[in-house]
């Protein structure tokens, strides 16, 4: 079955910077697009950054764009994401996500808190 798992969230200090990573299995890994999508809470879920398979082109909400960098590694199964500059703002449940089909899985989320 399809797995994502999040891990690399914590507690930094604004202008801070952190790395996410998604270990992904139970799907081929590496042709398929994979995004990261956070949420606060009262929120809905916003899509942050994308990466495709074939060439790995990105895409980045405009609220993140210049400050975040997603980036693959097709051998690992791993999606990353590099966040810099970060800010209160920044504050969310990040989560890894895959379109197969009709269907998008999700991880479990893994918290990223920006405060001094």
């Amino acid at each position: 079955q399809v797995q994502l798992v999040e891990s690399g969230g914590g507690l930094v200090q604004p202008g801070g910077s952190l790395r996410l990573s998604c270990a992904a299995s139970g799907f081929t890994f590496s042709i398929y697009a994979m995004s990261w999508s956070r949420q606060t809470p009262g929120k809905e879920r916003e899509l942050v950054a994308t990466i495709t398979s074939a060439y790995a082109s990105t895409d980045y909400a405009d609220s993140v764009k210049g400050r975040f960098t997603i980036t693959r590694d097709n051998a690992k199964n791993t999606v990353y994401l590099q966040m810099n500059s970060l800010k209160p703002e920044d504050t969310a449940v990040y989560y890894c996500n895959v379109r197969i089909g009709i269907k998008r899985y999700w991880g479990q989320g893994t918290q990223v808190t920006v405060s001094s």
